[in-house]
């Protein structure tokens, strides 16, 4: 049973313990319930109900999330199979159009602990 639902028994049960005890105290003529039971039973039911509520909330934004995820990858999925990689074998092609290799230029070296220039400095 999920949370939502066992929340919603959780609050029907604590609401009819709550209006049971008060009929039958009250039909027996005896003394009333006490109102620390009344409270605990109607505390225990709106504890619940909220528990049931945001519980309801989570399992429909879990849904949306992942249709919505579903979604996403379905697209990304048909991009990928329309696009492809032209870029890359567009890329190669003009090289190899160009009849030379490309060049591989070297990134230079970091130099270690620059210096802000202010001024002239000699």
């Amino acid at each position: 049973m999920t949370l939502k639902w066992t929340a919603v028994v959780v609050a029907a049960v604590a609401i009819t313990l709550c209006v049971t005890a008060n009929v039958v105290t009250g039909t027996m003529g005896g003394r009333p319930v006490p109102d620390v039971v009344n409270l605990l039973a109607v505390a225990t039911a709106s504890g619940a109900g909220v528990l049931a509520f945001v519980a309801d909330l989570h399992e429909r934004l879990n849904g949306r999330v992942t249709a919505l995820t579903e979604f996403l990858v379905a697209r990304l999925n048909d991009l990928d199979a329309t696009v492809g990689d032209h870029n890359a074998g567009f890329v190669e092609g003009y090289l190899l159009g160009q009849g030379r290799e490309s060049a591989v230029v070297p990134i230079a070296p970091r130099v270690r602990g620059r210096r802000a220039m202010i001024g002239s400095e000699e």
